[in-house]
């Protein structure tokens, strides 16, 4: 163990620790823009600087390992004196309008100005405004970069898409996308990750809450919404509501509060999911010399979209069912419609997620099998929380209110979506039940729950041994697509999600700086399921019904024709 003195403090820490990991077990922070553990430790912005006693120079805490003997001061007059110049000069780079910025009360350098009480910038603006494809769904915003390289370091170290990189040198040297080409030619899958790990606005997803407006004042529309379960773990926390107030039917009567027709639940199309693809994988299964192996789950457009720009070779493995979302706006558009006596097009279709790419899949010509946009709008997150608040709802005075039917009714199955694992658990309860002719023990198939970025397991149905693997984050992705066409490993059934943790992780989510939170999200989709009455996708009366009256059994010609989609590459952005 070394020990030193930090701000009068004794610590005694393994060797190799840096000062600002030693700092933070006291409780000290020290402040930060470009930190990232484990990601971005290279020191970039400057702002972490500490005195040391007995030096002449500053040293970065960030990247200045520990040493037997230490004094440090963290915040001595040298130390903050130097820190408030480097903030000045970010500033300096940075248009500081932000009044107007997306991420104004919940940015990293407007809070560090703050605490530093900058209230001028002592020297010339240099804000250099790079133009951008504002239909594309996520835009980046050149005028507000400070260069702190997160971005290029998220997308390099963990996604491995290598999109951002560093261009030009001196003091023009900023940030853009790689290898000289447009953000919609290059093999970016709309992850976002990119966006929640950005400490300032110079990342954004594209603001779609004025169509919301434009739709809600037409009155030759019906506008009906969808709900992710990832949402629902998150939605409440710009409200501070606790626990036993943020709420499924709080947030329901949010939504029609906001003067939507029919608020309906993603989950319930999750679960039509599972009965598409849980028979789609038995069909594999009984017929294995018919397709390419594993069977990879379809349900995440960005990894759609990685496999089809990157990997093309196993776009055949891909499942052909569609998203929740897309088989939502397709039932949407047809069965409901019919229920209701409408065509599609009087039916506005806007689906509320944790995931930017969802923005762009549902632009995809494929996604049109109601002969129109089967969703017409998708809100993230973030999105919902500033509509909330622009309508001055206070979600904390509402009455719960129930998912409108018949799109509303979900099983436990359909709410572990959101989470790492969970489509696969719940595909595997529903195949279970086809092949033994009885429900799975509650546990059995619990196993594949976790964050990790790949988890490896085999289960026994039907006397036969099914090796599963759940993979998260697209570099583990990649990694795995690697391995198995060198013929390295062998499984029959992958689920991959392109945000580390599954959607509660998802890049339309809240921004918490610094912080990971799929885990914590995870388990709140968790103990929803324990609490469902119904726990199994195949149980759902709702879904029944939908197959009696409507598409008459999995995997039938409307099923295929609705539910359905051969994945290609496509450039749709709007």
């Amino acid at each position: 163990m070394v020990n030193l003195t930090i701000d009068g403090q004794k610590v005694s820490v393994p060797q190799g620790t840096t000062i600002m990991q030693a700092a933070a077990t006291v409780g000290i922070e020290i402040p930060r823009l470009c930190y990232l553990k484990g990601i971005n430790e290279i020191s970039a912005c400057k702002v972490c600087v500490v005195e040391i006693q007995g030096q002449n120079r500053v040293v970065t805490a960030c990247t200045t390992p520990v040493q037997e003997g230490l004094v440090v001061f963290t915040n001595s007059p040298k130390a903050r004196s130097i820190r408030r110049t480097n903030v000045e000069l970010i500033l300096s780079q940075h248009d500081c309008m932000c009044a107007t910025c997306v991420r104004s009360g919940n940015c990293s350098l407007q809070t560090l100005a703050n605490d530093l009480g900058i209230y001028d910038i002592p020297y010339e603006l240099d804000v250099v405004d790079t133009p951008w494809n504002q239909e594309f769904p996520l835009i980046r915003d050149s005028k507000k970069c400070i260069k702190c390289m997160r971005c290029v370091q998220i997308c390099d170290k963990v996604q491995k898409l290598h999109i951002w990189d560093v261009q030009n040198t001196g003091a023009r040297t900023t940030v853009d996308v790689a290898g000289n080409v447009s953000i919609e030619d290059s093999d970016c899958s709309l992850c976002g990750q990119c966006i929640t790990h950005c400490p300032v606005g110079a990342l954004k997803e594209r603001n779609d809450v004025p169509k919301i407006y434009d739709v809600l004042a037409d009155p030759n529309k019906v506008t009906v919404v969808q709900v992710a379960p990832a949402v629902r773990t998150a939605w409440a926390e710009a409200f501070n509501l606790p626990p036993e107030l943020a709420t499924e039917g709080r947030m329901v009567a949010a939504l029609k509060k906001i003067g939507f027709d029919y608020v309906f639940d993603t989950c319930y199309a999750a679960d039509v999911t599972i009965m598409e693809e849980a028979s789609e994988l038995l069909e594999h299964l009984q017929n294995p010399q018919d397709h390419s192996w594993p069977m990879f789950t379809s349900c995440c457009p960005g990894w759609v979209s990685y496999v089809t720009k990157t990997h093309p070779y196993f776009v055949p493995n891909l499942s052909t069912t569609k998203s929740p979302q897309q088989i939502f706006g397709a039932l949407a558009k047809s069965y409901f419609a019919q229920k209701k006596g409408l065509k599609p097009k009087e039916i506005c279709s806007v689906s509320i997620m944790p995931c930017v790419s969802k923005k762009r899949e549902a632009a995809l010509f494929s996604m049109r099998s109601s002969g129109t946009h089967d969703v017409d709008i998708v809100l993230t997150t973030r999105e919902l929380i500033r509509l909330l608040r622009a309508e001055h709802i206070n979600p904390a005075m509402l009455d719960e209110q129930p998912f409108d039917n018949p799109l509303g009714q979900s099983t436990g199955a359909g709410v572990i979506f959101g989470a790492s694992g969970g489509v696969m658990e719940a595909a595997l309860r529903t195949a279970y039940h086809v092949i033994e002719g009885k429900e799975a023990p509650e546990d059995a198939f619990t196993d594949v729950r976790g964050t990790e970025g790949r988890k490896v397991r085999k289960f026994t149905l039907g006397g036969a041994t099914l090796r599963t693997c759940t993979v998260s984050g697209l570099g583990n992705a990649g990694k795995l697509l690697a391995e198995l066409k060198a013929g390295k490993v062998h499984y029959d059934f992958v689920e991959v999600m392109a945000c580390p943790g599954g959607c509660v992780g998802g890049g339309g989510q809240p921004i918490h700086d610094g912080e990971e939170r799929a885990d914590v999200l995870g388990n709140k989709l968790y103990t929803i399921d324990s609490n469902r009455p119904l726990h199994q996708s195949h149980n759902n009366p709702d879904v029944q019904e939908l197959y009696k009256d409507f598409l008459e059994k999995p995997l039938s010609e409307k099923a295929e024709q609705l539910l359905h989609s051969d994945h290609v590459k496509e450039h749709n952005y709007m």
